[in-house]
């Protein structure tokens, strides 16, 4: 029930994109649980790269810590998808909308075009992402029946 409801709410178009998102999550986690083994010199430069790594994703801060990678859970990941940072950003109203919009290649970052609605979108990509279709805008199911009377 609860991959069913992550399906619906991140607009996800089968189950296989929730398991590569579960996936991504456990590499982390392993590579963070490996660096806890570490020695205490190693430990530190490892553990700087993946955190700057995964802030640079925009997953943690910079001032976070192991253990705040051992807590991530998979909403995090999903939510640094293109398709569900541009309904964040405004540029579509559902995910479903902005899948569509992603994959009809109407979706920028910067002067590339991206087409992949799984695309992980890091901090600095953000505000170069741009929509070049104008949405038209909804008329009120209010409006409409006025019209028509």
């Amino acid at each position: 029930m609860k991959e069913l409801a992550l399906l619906g709410k991140f607009g996800l178009r089968n189950k296989r994109e929730l398991w590569l998102a579960n996936s991504i999550l456990k590499s982390y986690r392993a590579q963070a649980s490996s660096i806890l083994g570490l020695s205490e010199a190693e430990r530190a430069a490892h553990e700087k790269e993946l955190i700057r790594k995964l802030s640079n994703l925009g997953l943690l801060t910079e001032e976070s810590v192991l253990d705040n990678i051992l807590g991530l859970s998979v909403d995090d990941i999903l939510e640094r998808r293109l398709q569900t940072v541009i309904m964040k950003l405004g540029i579509a109203r559902t995910p479903h909308q902005s899948r569509q919009l992603i994959v009809h290649g109407h979706v920028k970052i910067g002067d590339r075009r991206v087409t992949t609605p799984g695309y992980m979108v890091s901090r600095n990509e953000e505000p170069q992402i741009s929509c070049n279709l104008a949405l038209a805008a909804v008329p009120e199911p209010a409006a409409t029946a006025a019209k028509g009377a």
